[in-house]
C-alpha cells in the first residue's frame, strides 16, 4: 500500500516531449484493437495475438512516462551567517571630521574601525571576511569564524600613502568582491551572506563608478556605511602607510591650497541602492547597533533547519522484464507462423 501511494510518473524525456509520445503509442494501441476488430476472420491473428500487441504498446507508452516511487527525507542544515567587511582605506579617510558614538572629530578611519568592532559583536558564532581598497582592493582575512583575526585587523586598518593617490575610485573593491561572494555561494549554499562597505563615498578618479548591481544576487542583505561630514575637512599628508610626513596637507593643483575632502552621500546612497541595500550615516551619536543594522542583526543568526529532500526512484525494470516477455512470446508465434507457411 504505501508503494502505491507514493508511485507517480515522472518522464525522462520531460512531461511534454514524454505526453507526447505516450499519446501517440496509446493512439496506436486504440488503432490496433479497431483494426483486429474491423478484420476479425480475415486476419491469421487471433483474440491473443491482438491483445498480446496491444498490450505490448500499452506497456510503451507506460515506459515512456517513467513510473516512479518518491521518498521524502528530512536532513538537518546548518544556515551559518557569513559577514563581508570592505573598509575604504584612502588618504581622504585620515580626514578628522568623522564620529562614532560617544566619540567626535576622529578620523573617519578610526569610526570605521569602531563600526568594525561591534559588528563583531552584533553577529555572534558568525563567520568574517575583510577586505581593505583604495587605490586597489585586497582581501586581508579570508572568511573565517576568529572574532579576534577581525579584531587585530581592525586594529591594523591605516590609510594609503597619499604619494600613491592617483584618486579615489568607490568601486575598487568591486572585482575582488564579485570573486570571494561567488566562492563563497558555491562552497556554502546554505549561508546567508551579508556585505558592510564602509566609505566616504568620494569619487575623484578618472572613470566613471561602476555600478554594484552584480553584487546583488550572491547577498541577502548589504549596508553602506557612511564617515565623513558635508562639510568636510583637510587631507594629511603620508608618506608611509600608519605614519605621517613631515605634515601637511594634499593640495588642490588648482588653486595650490589644501583641498577639502567631504562625504559624499549621494554616491553611497546610489551605491546601496544599485545593491537593493541599506544606507546608514556614523556619526556622533550614532553606532551600527542601532538602526536598520541592528533589527537585521537578530534575524541573521545560525539557526538549524529541517530540510525536506525528494528522491525519485524509477520503476520502469518490471515493465520492461513484462515487455521482453511478450516479445519473446511474439518472436516465437511469428517462427512458427513462418514455417507453417513453407
Amino acid at each position: 500500500m504505501n508503494i502505491l501511494k507514493s508511485l507517480t510518473f515522472e518522464p525522462a524525456l520531460g512531461w511534454v516531449a514524454g505526453g507526447l509520445l505516450s499519446g501517440l503509442l496509446l493512439l496506436l494501441a486504440i488503432a490496433l484493437v479497431i483494426h483486429g476488430l474491423r478484420k476479425g476472420r480475415d486476419t491469421d491473428a487471433d483474440r491473443w495475438a491482438l491483445a498480446r500487441r496491444t498490450a505490448m504498446v500499452l506497456i510503451l507508452a507506460l515506459m515512456v512516462l517513467t513510473p516512479s516511487t518518491v521518498s521524502k527525507t528530512t536532513n538537518k542544515a546548518v544556515n551559518a551567517t557569513d559577514v563581508f567587511i570592505a573598509v575604504d582605506v584612502t588618504g581622504s579617510m585620515a580626514v578628522k571630521d568623522a564620529g562614532y558614538g560617544a566619540q567626535d572629530g576622529i578620523s573617519r578611519l578610526e569610526a570605521a574601525k569602531a563600526a568594525v568592532r561591534d559588528l563583531v559583536d552584533i553577529y555572534p558564532d558568525a563567520s568574517f571576511s575583510a577586505l581593505s581598497f583604495g587605490a586597489s582592493a585586497s582581501v586581508d582575512l579570508p572568511l573565517t569564524p576568529d572574532v579576534r583575526a577581525v579584531d587585530n585587523w581592525a586594529r591594523g586598518l591605516a590609510t594609503e600613502p597619499t604619494s600613491r593617490s592617483s584618486g579615489s575610485s568607490s568601486d575598487a573593491p568591486l572585482d575582488r568582491l564579485t570573486l570571494a561572494l561567488k566562492q563563497t555561494k558555491d562552497q556554502h549554499p546554505n549561508d546567508r551572506i551579508l556585505l558592510y562597505l564602509i566609505s566616504d563615498g568620494e569619487q575623484t578618479g578618472r572613470d566613471e563608478r561602476r555600478s554594484f548591481s552584480v553584487l546583488r544576487e550572491g547577498l541577502d542583505e548589504a549596508f553602506v556605511l557612511g564617515t565623513g561630514s558635508a562639510k568636510g575637512g583637510a587631507v594629511p599628508l603620508t608618506s608611509d602607510v600608519g605614519g605621517s610626513g613631515a605634515g601637511g596637507w594634499v593640495t588642490d593643483p588648482q588653486t595650490g591650497q589644501p583641498g577639502i575632502s567631504a562625504m559624499d552621500p549621494d554616491t553611497l546612497k546610489a551605491m546601496a541602492d544599485e545593491m537593493s541595500g541599506h544606507y546608514q550615516a556614523l556619526a556622533k551619536g550614532v553606532t551600527v547597533r542601532e538602526g536598520a543594522t541592528a533589527s537585521v542583526s537578530k534575524r541573521y543568526r545560525v539557526t538549524t533547519v529541517d530540510q525536506v529532500r525528494r528522491h525519485v526512484t524509477p520503476l520502469v525494470w518490471p515493465l520492461a522484464l513484462v515487455e521482453l516477455v511478450l516479445i519473446l512470446v511474439e518472436a516465437g508465434q511469428w517462427v512458427r507462423t513462418s514455417r507453417r507457411l513453407l
